[in-house]
């Protein structure tokens, strides 16, 4: 029998990389999409009569309406913006509003006075910065991402091969037709359609494998522990199949008592830790 306290001491902290903070090859991609337009923009700044300069400028480059949402760290290219619950839709995929309206959020969302009063000096150099605070979003996928890669890379140590004899990301339903068995009892009878991070085909056994990693604590993990020990007992009536978890990060330890229930159900609860002492060679065969 397994320590639990034992084993999860071992969680580690983070398994972030250097890639993990900010991705800028995306941000820089993202800027030099619209490097033309924030370059005609640029011609705002510092404007005297900013309203009648705009005007002028969207008449002769409509393409710069696009770039509005992004000047306020909005990826959406439609916004809905007003007062006191009466709101407008503004559409800046194409110049679909009239151009007082446009004016209208330019002078409201506090931009013309961004642009006009000379706080910043170039929007090509201003985005780039709001790219990197919008990408800093992506972070909890890439931490999810991470893990994922570690758990493949471990499992191609073992000597598995993508798409031979592991896979990655595959549906219920997909497992079920190829290898043609039953997991109804954890697709609800057909009526849910999960999806597993790898799945693991060896001669004797199909292995159903999740991944994730939680730095940080929150509601997400009790509801995790909880849907696993659900998927751990299900899993006890399925014949030729099991369900493998592999989990790690310091989050866990604030939802250790629903980590522990789960520990106690599903025998095939691995960490890092086991992973780097060679449980893919034990577990499977």
């Amino acid at each position: 029998m397994r320590d639990f306290s034992k084993w999860i001491s071992n969680f580690r902290p983070s398994i972030a990389d250097f890639s993990y903070y900010t991705d800028f090859n995306k941000v820089y991609e993202n800027v030099n999409s619209m490097k033309i337009e924030l370059n005609i923009l640029n011609s705002l700044i510092g404007s005297k009569n900013i309203e009648l300069d705009f005007e002028n400028l969207v008449s002769k480059y409509p393409e710069i309406i696009k770039c509005i949402p992004i000047l306020l760290a909005v990826r959406e290219k439609e916004i809905y913006a007003g007062k006191q619950g009466n709101v407008d839709l503004y559409n800046f995929n194409s110049p679909k509003n009239t151009i007082d309206e446009y004016k209208t959020f330019l002078r409201e969302t506090g931009l013309f006075d961004l642009l006009s009063n000379h706080i910043i000096n170039n929007l090509f150099d201003y985005v780039t910065g709001v790219e990197t605070g919008l990408d800093s979003n992506g972070r909890k996928n890439r931490g999810g991402h991470q893990m994922e890669d570690l758990v493949e890379n471990y499992i191609q140590k073992a000597g598995f091969k993508k798409n031979i004899n592991y896979f990655k990301e595959m549906y219920i339903s997909e497992v079920s037709a190829k290898w043609n068995i039953d997991l109804s009892a954890v697709s609800n009878k057909g009526k849910m359609e999960k999806r597993w991070d790898f799945v693991i085909k060896t001669d004797n056994n199909i292995y159903l494998i999740e991944t994730n990693f939680y730095g940080s604590g929150g509601s997400k993990l009790n509801e995790t522990a909880r849907s696993y020990k659900t998927i751990a007992t299900e899993m006890k009536t399925v014949k030729g199949a099991k369900f493998i978890w592999f989990t790690d990060g310091a989050g866990w330890k604030s939802a250790a008592r629903n980590l522990e229930e789960t520990f106690d159900i599903l025998e095939d609860i691995y960490s890092i830790h086991d992973m780097e002492n060679g449980i893919m060679n034990e577990v499977f065969r």
